[in-house]
């Protein structure tokens, strides 16, 4: 039984409700068909208006046509160069009805090229409109003469209601989809859509290898401090497109930017690390251009990590790790290069990973622990005060020395925490060797965090209070590159820690910015010469020059010395005969537990003989 026409509405609407962007061009065609037999047309099409390109597009056709054309002269139609019945439909406002004997003879003859139909044929248009605006447009033809009564015309609109709704739902629809899947500053592939295209890419059916270029644009911030973040934007927009560009000419690609200042390409199809490297040194050679930034010409490096992967043996999420993985050595190296990444890389990254998440419990739960080394003097070979040095017992990595995770203390703020740890328990120690050696000193090792940090004097003061010890007796140690972080914070720091009676010595002295003018400001005791000059003294003439000159520096300032890293005798004598007289070393004793080091302090003198003749010499010339 044929449905009347508000049934045929009703159910128009309910088979159009579950319609997602996925399903519309078969639901389209689907109803089209039932139109065309409800209403015993020959054919009916939907099309879709773009106001932007000034275009109408076939959207769906029924029944579709067995041989279409090449090009498509109903396909997409410009309503500039179409003829008067389709130039209508651009601004289409109610139903238009054409017959036989009255319709434009271009538009006849345009349907006769593209159905290959010959004679007239009538049509009704209706308008699919949203907010006052024309859509789209629903047809329907008929080989030769038909009317439409009113009733009829009353329920084609209601069906062309029913689609415009659905077709601004379905583009609201492409639209969240199409943000779930790319970068709204630049319009490309986001983290999502990388994933994606590389998780089908290196599926284990792929044939080919695959490549991952990991990009990150060094430095940027510097541009959007000096011109502003919308100036930034635009930097990052005009280097995506460029890089867009070259990857356009490369093939079946996918580039895409993560966020911030990163990007990255997908090579679905890589021949190998040659050809990886290669299309990096395109990008890097664009990049380099300057980009016109608030009427100036601003160009930064990039940095580059390449990775390959095997189809089938890792994901796409891992992949897209090593070659950020490869990036960070070329940020390590100072950025503007490309590096490849390699199975050395993926140990230290594991290695590096591992203590990361395990250094600030070990830090809270006491698995750390102190070693100490003694300093003595060259003279009478007396330990004169001990450095604590912190190590780390790992369950799986044995025992860590501080190079392995001090960058990481201070990448994840634990520096200040850390550092009060090694504090107060040197401290605690130093306290329990008093009963024996009540002039014995301790030399601690202060991080930048804990130089620009509020606290440090107050918690150094409450630690020296609960041991029992005095000032004097406890000396800081910080680096040459902790003295340009902060200057001002740094300065109100060691003034404190200064007035409280605390000793400041310098750590390796010769390696960082220390300017004379820093030395004169600073409220510093005592500078410490970097083992690099004193490991080979006596050999190179070289260091002799420079720890010559040091030990200048300092007498000029009236600071005390150390030599650090004093492992032979030559280096001790000359030391010792350039008027060095106090140090540390592995020639006197290595790094140990305070369990160790009880056995060093009851001997009470270390190799003093040798340098006591030294020292002999010197006072009879």
């Amino acid at each position: 039984m044929k449905l009347s026409l508000d049934e045929l509405v009703t159910k128009t609407a309910t088979d159009l409700m579950g319609v997602t962007a996925a399903t519309l061009p078969g639901a389209s065609q689907d109803l089209l068909r039932h139109l065309v037999d409800y209403f015993d047309v020959d054919l009916s099409f939907l099309r879709r208006n773009d106001a932007a390109r000034g275009t109408t597009t076939l959207v769906a056709e029924w029944p579709p046509r067995p041989d279409i054309p090449d090009p498509d002269p109903l396909g997409v139609v410009y309503f500039a160069d179409a003829d008067p019945v389709f130039a209508a439909t651009e601004h289409l406002s109610s139903v238009m009805l054409t017959r036989p004997d009255g319709a434009d003879e271009k538009y006849q003859q345009r349907v006769r090229e593209a159905s290959g139909i010959q004679g007239g044929v009538s049509s009704a248009t209706v308008p699919l409109l949203d907010a006052n605006c024309t859509v789209g447009v629903l047809g329907f033809i008929k080989y030769g003469d038909r009317d439409w009564d009113e009733t009829e015309i009353n329920a084609l609109r209601a069906v062309a209601s029913l689609l415009a709704q659905l077709q601004a739902r379905v583009a609201a629809e492409v639209q969240l989809l199409s943000l779930a899947f790319h970068d709204e500053l630049t319009g490309l592939a986001n983290r999502r859509g990388l994933v994606g295209y590389l998780t089908e890419a290196i599926a284990a059916d792929s044939p080919e290898p695959v490549a991952v270029i990991f990009l990150d644009v060094d430095r940027l911030k510097a541009v959007n401090s000096f011109f502003g973040h919308a100036a930034g934007d635009q930097f990052l927009r005009t280097l995506a497109s460029r890089l867009e560009g070259i990857t356009a000419a490369e093939g079946d690609h996918l580039l895409g930017r993560l966020g911030g200042d990163e990007f990255v390409l997908a090579l679905s199809a890589c021949s190998g690390e040659r050809a990886a490297v290669a299309i990096a040194e395109r990008l890097r050679h664009a990049a380099r251009e300057p980009i016109n930034v608030g009427g100036e010409e601003i160009s930064r490096p990039v940095s580059f990590g390449v990775a390959l992967g095997t189809p089938g043996e890792l994901t796409a999420s891992e992949l897209m790790g090593r070659a950020d993985q490869a990036m960070m050595q070329s940020k390590a190296r100072g950025g503007d290069e490309i590096s490849v990444f390699t199975e050395e890389m993926r140990r230290l990254n594991k290695v590096r990973n591992n203590i990361e998440l395990h250094l600030g419990t070990a830090i809270r739960n006491g698995s750390l622990i102190l070693h100490y080394q003694p300093e003595i003097d060259l003279v009478t070979g007396s330990v004169l005060s001990v450095e604590a040095l912190v190590r780390w017992p790992h369950p799986t990595l044995g025992l860590l020395q501080p190079s392995s995770f001090v960058d990481i203390v201070e990448a994840t703020n634990l520096g200040c925490e850390l550092g009060r740890w090694v504090i107060e328990t040197g401290c605690r120690q130093l306290a329990e060797w008093h009963r024996r050696y009540p002039e014995l000193g301790l030399s601690v090792n202060v991080s930048p965090a804990q130089l620009i940090s509020l606290d440090l004097e107050s918690t150094v003061t409450q630690i020296l209070r609960s041991c029992n010890l005095q000032p004097r007796l406890l000396t800081v140690e910080i680096t040459e590159h902790a003295l340009v972080r902060d200057t001002d914070q740094t300065l109100a720091t060691l003034n404190g820690l200064k007035g409280l009676g605390v000793k400041i010595a310098v750590d390796d002295f010769g390696t960082g910015y220390s300017s004379f003018a820093q030395l004169k400001s600073l409220p510093v005791d005592t500078l410490k010469i970097d083992r690099g000059f004193v490991r080979d003294l006596g050999v190179s003439g070289h260091d002799l020059a420079i720890v010559r000159s040091i030990i200048s520096l300092a007498d000029a300032f009236g600071l005390q010395l150390v030599a650090e890293g004093v492992e032979t005798e030559v280096a001790a004598t000359t030391l010792l005969a350039l008027g060095c007289t106090r140090a540390h070393g592995f020639l006197f004793a290595k790094p140990s537990p305070a369990w160790e080091m009880e056995s060093v302090l009851a001997r009470g003198c270390l190799r003093a003989t040798p340098l006591r003749q030294i020292s002999a010499d010197r006072s009879r010339r």
